[in-house]
């Protein structure tokens, strides 16, 4: 009979063999997939613009895919009435989705178009090697590059270009998503969509009006301009809402590209049921706020038990609602009051990203024209007014008794056009009497808004309510602004 000892030797040893095979049939670090060679015909990757998402894959074997993606250099607006060139990767800040399965061989191609000015590369998280891909894929306007790799771990991963100056490409908007389904799918949902935040560096001021140049010394300092959702203020609001039921689960596929800032992504009247946090496995839940590294994602799943607009914030509060960080998303159905009282989202959430921007647009481009009437501006300005001014002054113009005083009326107001615009950019502290009636409040200024913003809001709350007067200029707005003196550093 063989002694214990030698026996429990053998054993252990033909343990150890065991682990070792099965370590070697599926790589280091990877979370269990199919590594064997490709099978079937080779598939084209479908690929989508933000915010959609493409399907799910339902596929039970690694496949040989093909990518092919382009790099297009584009000049489109940031924000109303304001263009930035963008580099992008399928033509869309963040660029396309891309979606794999666990296993799969990813055959690459990156095409440089050859209407653009500069050469770029791709370098993808998702891929494992040095540079991700960036150096098989320098690619020069007019060329392609190809490079193949093995999808390997699972989850969502960021890609972003990788050309010096790094920087400026991803600032410039080059950056994306590509999610690496585990073998066996990912549970199903109502609605998928793709959101990714970016900050943006410009020569010119917030919402400063016209053609804007990238700022290479604001990146470096790390003082954007704006951040956003998908690229650009109007993004994810109004018309382009997302949309869901109640009664339905929404997945988030969101991303940061930064190139330099911390998400705290968060959705204001939902909690998280779970949050795949920094894009691995592991799942967290009932969660209020994820952080989000540049560079990094996650994926946020909720259910929607109440209709209303949820806006999605970085919930860093003054990038939502000064730089542009903030978007919607629209659940339609039933009321159900035993879970909330019904009340729609307070306008101070939704701001000025709830106003019919068509008046806005229609009032810039008269302006343009050099036809701009007083009618014109009174509707841009009521949209203006409507998410900037409202909260605190009604949407009536009347006002809170004893705290805010009335627009509607006001002697105070249309006394002195030049002290009304004083007012708002400025701001007010103190006693003043309106209609007779003290008031001891305080406004702040609101020199973050740009000229024709408030030339038009003063142009509507001077002719509405029974106020008349004649139109505010831009110009009369700027010459306030400019004898204004103000310590370094302030609100410009």
């Amino acid at each position: 009979m063989m002694p214990f000892s030698r026996l429990f030797f053998i054993c252990a040893f033909s343990s150890l063999g065991v682990a070792v095979m099965a370590e070697a049939a599926s790589p280091p670090g990877a979370q269990g997939g199919d590594f064997g060679p490709p099978r079937g015909a080779p598939i084209r990757a479908v690929l989508t613009s933000p915010p959609a998402v493409p399907p799910p894959l339902h596929r039970n074997y690694p496949a040989k895919v093909i990518v092919e993606l382009e790099v297009r250099e584009i000049q489109k607006e940031i924000s109303e009435g304001v263009t930035y060139t963008f580099w992008t990767f399928g033509g869309t800040t963040p660029g396309s989705f891309i979606r794999v399965r666990q296993g799969d061989t990813v055959e690459f191609h990156l095409k440089n178009h050859p209407d653009n000015k500069m050469p770029h590369n791709i370098d993808l998280h998702g891929v494992t090697g040095p540079g991700g891909g960036a150096a098989s894929s320098f690619t020069a306007p007019g060329h392609e590059s190809q490079f193949t790799f093995k999808a390997l771990n699972q989850g969502i991963y960021v890609y972003h270009c990788a050309t010096a100056p790094v920087g400026m490409h991803v600032g410039n908007g080059m950056y994306g998503l590509m999610l690496v389904e585990p073998p066996g799918g990912m549970k199903p949902v109502d609605h998928e969509y793709y959101v990714m935040q970016g900050d943006f560096y410009t020569v010119g001021k917030y919402r400063e009006r016209g053609h804007q140049d990238f700022d290479m010394q604001k990146a470096i300092d790390e003082k954007p301009t704006y951040v956003l959702f998908n690229g650009s203020e109007g993004a994810l609001v109004g018309e382009n809402a997302l949309k869901a039921k109640v009664g339905e689960t929404v997945r988030l596929f969101v991303g940061n590209g930064g190139p330099n800032l911390v998400s705290s992504f968060h959705v204001i009247g939902a909690i998280f049921d779970r949050v795949r946090y920094e894009g691995g496995v592991h799942e967290q839940e009932n969660v209020q706020t994820t952080l989000i590294p540049a560079g990094g994602a996650a994926i946020v799943e909720f259910h929607l038990r109440v209709p209303g607009s949820y806006v999605l914030v970085d919930h860093s509060i003054f990038r939502a609602f000064n730089k542009g960080a903030l978007a919607i998303l629209k659940a339609d159905g039933p009321e159900n009051k035993l879970v909330y009282s019904g009340k729609e989202v307070d306008s101070v959430y939704l701001g000025d990203k709830a106003a019919n921007l068509a008046a806005v647009s229609e009032a810039r481009s008269a302006e343009e024209r050099g036809t701009l009437t007083k009618e014109q501006q009174m509707k841009a300005g009521e949209s203006r007014f409507t998410g900037t001014c409202s909260v605190c002054h009604q949407a009536d113009g009347k006002g809170v008794a004893n705290v805010f005083p009335p627009l509607a009326g006001s002697d105070f107001l249309m006394a002195d056009k030049s002290r009304a615009i004083g007012i708002v950019l400025n701001g007010l502290s103190g006693k003043v009497t309106v209609n007779a009636n003290g008031y001891d409040s305080v406004m702040p200024p609101m020199s973050q808004l740009n000229d024709d913003e408030l030339a038009n809001i003063l142009t509507y709350v001077r002719n509405s309510w029974g106020n008349s007067g004649d139109a505010v200029s831009a110009e009369e707005v700027k010459a306030i602004r400019n004898s204004t003196r103000r310590a370094e550093g302030a609100a410009h």
